[in-house]
């Protein structure tokens, strides 16, 4: 009896953490009656906007894409654009192994492609270079699936709006074309093939180059390639127009030109005192219209940026995305330019609660449209810093460094950024 008694709890001591493993996974995996009323609305929301039965079935057979704790919710958090530095940034993506590959890819498909080159006019050198930074030239397309990542984006996230607009353009895709699901894939955002275009993006401007009344953008490189240019060209890509140069700033250089909102031809910019970065006149016909950028503040690198570098941006907006892209672009171009890493400077660095402080204050203290406090520092609260700096008297590059911090913490509500000066010795205050 006592060997039966024994045997009977040795296997329930094995086999109920099994168990109980099991139930906290179901547990975990079944969506609160919340989520059922709200994916239930998506489908009819889906259905009232042309999306047929048979594809939402299809894209839901059987599931509800629930998880407690989404990994892509979270990966929307911290986005490396945000967060790093320009050189860091630059440095990961233009390093000296991806330069010698770009050249390698691009020297070995350019005359294959030279006829798309030809017809969108945009330089393929650009194209390799989108192409390395995206995917590694097609290594890294993404494995999320794309209905489940962005039903959870959808649901009470900091851009809802946004990404439930992406899903309809997935399920538009399904509607329209018999891919397999092996097409349904993608990074956690939703960007899908060689040069990870939004579904959105897929559904205006991807291209069938190759033939086979599918635009391919995952498997077939001449649709991907083709797509890619004519996305570029429907943006404005001006063949013969430069994307910008890096430059030096003269010393009593008025920050409040800085931006991609304020333009002046380069005779202007030149009677400023604007240099290149190696101290010579400015390389560009003087009506040529630009701006002057600091993504990291008047302590980082500065840069002149006319319109093609703009057309980058709408493709990722983030300054240091988009000069990743275009020095890559410029080392393809030139061979015998030698690789060297963008300097680190000395700058302040910032993190996501030390901007989230920034906006949280100015929705206090300023009148108007208010931020979003979720520690990016996009261009609105960029503006909304120079408001601040102008207020503290200090230097308006959009930039919170350490300068804006501390006025911060020493605001007044009375006196505002005046911060009182110390007592004189032997005085009390």
């Amino acid at each position: 009896m006592k060997k039966v008694l024994y045997l009977v709890v040795l296997m329930y001591l094995i086999f109920s953490p099994v168990y109980d493993c099991a139930a906290a996974r179901k547990n975990a995996d079944t969506p609160p009656k919340e989520w059922i009323t709200w994916l239930d609305g998506l489908k009819k929301e889906m259905l009232a906007k042309g999306i047929s039965q048979k594809t939402i079935d299809k894209a839901y057979k059987g599931k509800n894409y629930y998880h407690k704790a989404p990994e892509v919710v979270q990966l929307d958090k911290r986005q490396n654009e945000f967060i790093m530095t320009t050189s860091v940034y630059v440095n990961r993506l233009v390093n000296k192994q991806r330069v010698n590959e770009a050249r390698k890819h691009y020297d070995m498909l350019k005359d294959k492609y030279k006829k798309i080159e030809k017809e969108y006019n945009v330089p393929f050198n650009y194209i390799t270079a989108f192409w390395a930074v995206e995917t590694n030239f097609g290594q890294n397309k993404g494995k999320h699936n794309l209905i489940d990542s962005l039903t959870n984006l959808s649901y009470k996230n900091r851009r809802s709006k946004f990404f439930k607009s992406e899903l309809y353009n997935v399920l538009k895709i399904m509607d329209k074309t018999n891919l397999g699901e092996d097409k349904m894939l993608g990074s956690w955002a939703g960007a899908m093939g060689h040069f990870q275009f939004m579904p959105s993006t897929y559904n205006n401007y991807a291209v069938d180059y190759d033939g086979d009344k599918v635009p391919d953008i995952w498997n077939s490189l001449p649709d991907a390639v083709a797509s890619a240019e004519n996305y570029l060209t429907k943006l404005g890509w001006k063949h013969d127009e430069p994307w910008g140069t890096r430059i030096k700033l003269p010393w009593n250089f008025d920050f409040k030109n800085v931006g991609r909102q304020t333009t002046k031809t380069v005779g202007e910019w030149k009677k400023i005192g604007i240099l290149t970065y190696a101290g010579h006149k400015l390389p560009y016909d003087d009506a040529l219209k630009g701006s002057v950028i600091l993504p990291d503040g008047r302590k980082g690198p500065a840069y002149i940026v006319f319109g093609n570098f703009k057309r980058v941006m709408i493709w990722n907006r983030s300054d240091n995305y988009a000069i990743a892209v275009v020095t890559l672009a410029d080392y393809i171009a030139d061979k015998n330019r030698k690789w060297m890493p963008l300097e680190a400077s000395e700058q302040y660095v910032l993190d996501n609660e030390k901007i989230k402080l920034v906006q949280e204050f100015y929705n206090k203290t300023v009148k108007g449209t208010k931020l979003k406090t979720d520690g990016k520092l996009g261009p609105k609260t960029r503006e909304a810093v120079r408001v601040l700096q102008h207020r503290a008297k200090l230097p308006e590059d959009g930039y919170p460094d350490y300068l804006l911090l501390n006025k911060i913490k020493n605001y007044d509500h009375k006196a505002g950024f005046v911060v009182p000066l110390p007592a004189p010795r032997g005085q009390k205050k």
